[in-house]
């Protein structure tokens, strides 16, 4: 086993679709159609209210404040 690795339980509920992988689509397929891949500007509107470090950019601002003097 390589580091940063882990085994699949053989229980594993989704073991099928994740051996499977990353679905893929032609470009003009009806998937591709009604989901076109979303722009990464688009991606972080939608997730930056999900930030995973709750007061972290206020720390840092009172951190920088207080070097600043």
């Amino acid at each position: 086993m390589t580091p940063g690795t882990m085994t699949m339980p053989a229980d594993f509920k989704y073991r099928a679709a994740a051996l499977r992988g990353r679905p893929r689509h032609d470009r003009y397929d009806d998937f591709s159609v009604k989901h076109p891949p979303m722009s990464p500007a688009r991606w972080a509107k939608i997730f930056a209210p999900f930030d995973a470090l709750k007061g972290f950019d206020e720390a840092i601002a009172a951190k920088a404040a207080a070097y600043a003097e």
